[in-house]
């Protein structure tokens, strides 16, 4: 049986500092304006930097809460060599 994900780490118990400017630096890019189907990509780009299996699969379910289509996020780890994303 499979059990859910879970976080690695419960960061605002380890590093709560840490936890609260992560916490305002996501207040701040919320309001700049980013359109929030690219800020998902970008958050699933770096999860899988981080190797976090768990950021990765929240992510990917906000992306398409967002519209972002599933080939664009299957391509994200080769999206240079795609022809799905653009410079604007």
């Amino acid at each position: 049986m499979k059990t859910p994900l879970q976080p690695r780490m419960e960061i605002e118990k380890i590093e709560p500092a840490a936890y609260k400017a992560v916490l305002e630096l996501e207040k701040y890019i919320q309001s700049s304006g980013i359109d929030q189907s690219l800020l998902e990509l970008i958050k699933i780009c770096a999860s899988q930097i981080n190797g976090c299996a768990f950021c990765i699969d929240m992510h990917t379910k906000d992306a398409k809460k967002h519209g972002e289509t599933e080939q664009r996020i299957y391509a994200l780890n080769a999206w240079r060599e795609t022809p799905f994303f653009t410079s604007e």
